[in-house]
Parts: C-alpha cells; sequence; structure tokens
C-alpha cells in the first residue's frame, strides 16, 4: 500500500509540473496578444498614451506640455522657443536647437522658424563638399584649365564640371592633345572628318547616295542600249541585199555613191562610239593614244605624300584597310617605323606597290591610273570631299 502511494504522489506531481510549465509557455503569448497596438485602437495624428488613452499628438512647431487626461480631450501643447524648432507631427516634451551657420565660407541661406531648421549655402565661388549624412565643408570652385572647356557652372550645391576638348585626353588629371596613332585611337575616338560628319552618323547619306549612283547607272544603261539598236538597225536597213543588187539604180532617191557614204559614216560612227567606251583591262597601246593633258602614270611617293597631306591622320588607317592592306602589314610597318607619318607612309606604299604589281603597270615607281581611281572612290566612301577633289585637281581627273 506504502508502494502504490508514492506512486501515485509521484504522478499528481509530474502533472502538475507538466501544466505550470505549459502556462509559463503560454502567458507572455496570451500578454501580448491582449496588449493594445496604437495602430490598432488610435487614429491618425493620434498615440497611445502612458495611461493608455489614444491623445492627440502636437503639430509641427509645438512641444507636448502635458497629456490628455481622458477620452474626446486634448492635449496641452506649447509652441518652440526662440532658436528650437520641431518640424513634424510629434508628442516630444523638448524641441529641437536650431542649426548655426559657422563654417568656413558658409552663410545663413533660410532662417531658423518655429517648425522649419535654418540652413546654411557657401559663399558665391564656392560649393558644398559632402563629407558623410551629417558633415560638409565649402571648398572654391575649380576653373577648367588648359585643353578643357565647362560643361556645367558651380553652384553653391555642385562644383564646376570641366571635359577635355576634342582630341585631348585626361592623364593625372589634366587633358593633354593627342600625339601618336595609339593615343589617338585609344583615347581620343570621336573624330571628325574634313566634312565636318561625325563617324557613324552618315549611314542614311550613304544610302541616298547609293541609290542615286545605281539610278544614274540604270539610265546611262537603258541609254546605251537604245543608241546601240538604233545604229544596228539603221546599218541593216541599209545593207538589204535589194538594195546591194541593183547598185546602178538609186534607192529611195538615193544614189549608191549616197548610199556607200552613209554606210561609211555609220562605220565610222559605231568605231568610234566603241573607242569612246572604256574597256578593262585597258591595253598599253589604248593608254598610249590619250591625250596629253591627262597623266597616265603617277609617282607613287607623290600621291602618298599627298594623301597624308590631306586625309586627318586618325582615318589613314580606316583608309588602307579598305584599300586591302591587312592588320599584319599594319603592324608591321608601326614596328619599323616609330614615327606615325613615316608608318603610315609604308601602309599606302604595301597597297600601291602590290596594285602595280597585279594590274602589269607603275614601272619604276609609277602608279597606274586604275589604282588611283580606286583611292578617290575610297575616299568618297569615306565622306572625305575636299580631299577627294584637291586630288583630282592636282592629276587632272574630271
Amino acid at each position: 500500500m506504502e508502494a502504490v502511494g508514492y506512486r501515485g504522489r509521484w504522478r499528481v506531481k509530474v502533472t502538475a509540473g507538466s501544466l505550470l510549465l505549459l502556462m509559463c509557455m503560454l502567458v507572455p503569448s496570451w500578454a501580448l496578444a491582449l496588449e493594445p497596438s496604437e495602430e490598432q485602437t488610435c487614429r491618425h495624428g493620434e498615440y497611445l498614451s502612458e495611461k493608455g488613452i489614444c491623445c492627440n499628438k502636437c503639430s509641427p512647431g509645438f512641444k507636448l506640455v502635458d497629456e490628455c487626461h481622458g477620452a474626446g480631450l486634448r492635449s496641452n501643447c506649447t509652441p518652440c522657443p526662440a532658436g528650437e524648432y520641431t518640424d513634424q507631427m510629434n508628442y516630444y516634451p523638448n524641441c529641437r536647437r536650431c542649426k548655426s551657420c559657422k563654417k568656413k565660407f558658409e552663410v545663413v541661406g533660410r532662417l531658423c522658424e518655429r517648425d522649419r531648421d535654418a540652413e546654411c549655402r557657401c559663399l558665391n565661388g564656392f560649393f558644398k563638399d559632402v563629407i558623410d549624412s551629417g558633415t560638409s565643408q565649402c571648398l572654391k570652385c575649380t576653373q577648367c584649365g588648359a585643353g578643357e572647356r565647362q560643361t556645367h557652372a558651380c553652384t553653391p550645391e555642385h562644383n564646376t564640371v570641366c571635359v577635355c576638348e576634342q582630341d585631348y585626353y585626361r592623364a593625372k588629371n589634366k587633358c593633354v592633345p593627342c600625339k601618336g596613332c595609339t593615343d589617338c585611337e585609344l583615347h581620343c575616338p570621336e573624330v571628325k572628318s574634313s566634312t565636318g560628319v561625325e563617324k557613324g552618323n552618315y549611314s542614311l547619306v550613304q544610302v541616298i547616295a547609293v541609290a542615286g549612283v545605281l539610278a544614274l547607272l540604270a539610265l546611262v544603261l537603258v541609254g546605251l542600249i537604245t543608241f546601240i539598236a538604233t545604229r544596228r538597225h539603221t546599218r541593216s536597213e541599209l545593207l538589204q541585199p535589194s538594195q546591194l543588187s541593183q547598185p546602178s539604180q538609186p534607192s529611195d532617191g538615193l544614189s549608191p555613191e549616197t548610199t556607200q557614204a552613209l554606210i561609211f559614216r555609220e562605220e565610222a560612227a559605231d568605231n568610234s562610239f566603241n573607242t569612246a567606251v572604256p574597256q578593262s583591262p585597258v591595253s598599253d597601246l589604248e593608254l598610249s593614244n590619250l591625250p596629253d593633258c591627262v597623266p597616265l602614270e603617277i609617282k607613287i611617293p607623290e600621291l602618298i605624300y599627298a594623301v597624308l597631306d590631306l586625309v586627318p591622320v586618325l582615318q589613314v588607317k580606316q583608309l588602307v584597310r579598305s584599300l586591302g592592306v591587312t592588320d599584319t602589314e599594319i603592324e608591321r610597318a608601326e614596328m619599323d617605323h616609330r614615327a606615325c607619318r613615316e608608318a603610315h607612309y609604308q601602309m599606302l606604299r604595301v597597297w600601291a606597290e602590290r596594285g602595280s604589281r597585279a594590274s602589269g603597270g607603275g614601272r619604276g615607281g609609277m602608279l597606274h591610273r586604275p589604282l588611283l581611281e580606286e583611292l578617290l572612290d575610297k575616299l568618297r566612301k569615306m565622306h572625305l570631299g575636299q580631299a577627294t577633289e584637291e586630288l583630282e585637281t592636282k592629276y587632272g581627273i574630271q
């Protein structure tokens, strides 16, 4: 019996301990659930006081003196004293102290009032340099230096903004001019051609120009075909067998001598027309019959120096690549010649000598005329109209 009683008491103790532990775990949750919430019980512009009553907040420019004593009653608020402010709805017992503008080169931009703080600004010619969220200093405005131009003027809030001029780049916080091929390609990519059109901005102009050229070529081709057909038709009528079989009889009022003269004139006209149309390839014999005022060959060094004087230095590589000079040949020229102009001369000489050998001309350092025409065509496509016109004038090309 004693053993049974002991076991019973032990079970009661265990059960009571478990209940106490469970209550300790649940009581905090009940307390949080029963605790009133400001967002749930008070309206906008009110707060939950220590007495559990929703009291109205004080307006900006006021501070709390005494909380309300019951529902529907107003809190006691008083205006902030001189030199202090509050800029939002509050239930603070104290106002904030106004800012004092005492830093170097700093003046009062706006006076302190009860509902807003004072504002400080920098003197004219100075700007605010923010160190962190609560610290700043007034520094003197920057003046743009040599090789720079101003994009934004200095204000009390922001410093002057300066950028490098065209054909300049920034190095060690200074703008220095581009010198040599490497500097120009790496740091000064925005280069305008001699016609004033920027790279990449003339695709529409190119399309219109190509369309115009194609339309003109189509008209010329139609006219050429019509002309040839008319000539052949006229000659075939004059050579009909019925007319040749009776040479002693006049045909349509024409004598045999007149008919033969017409045939001779038609053949001469056809021969002269065929001679005027350029053939490809052009033989040396045909070129030798051209007038002396049109140069058949041009001295290669003289032409290259003329091109280097007319084409902007930043567009020479673009030109030689369009003429078929490979990147390997360009790199070899730059390695062999440190001076930019000498390297460009070698690139153009590679093109000229290769083209002269391929066309069978260019003997004794002379450039064949078709290569000059190819060069002029590439310059036109690069929109270097002034350079093209000067070369055409120099070598008498119409």
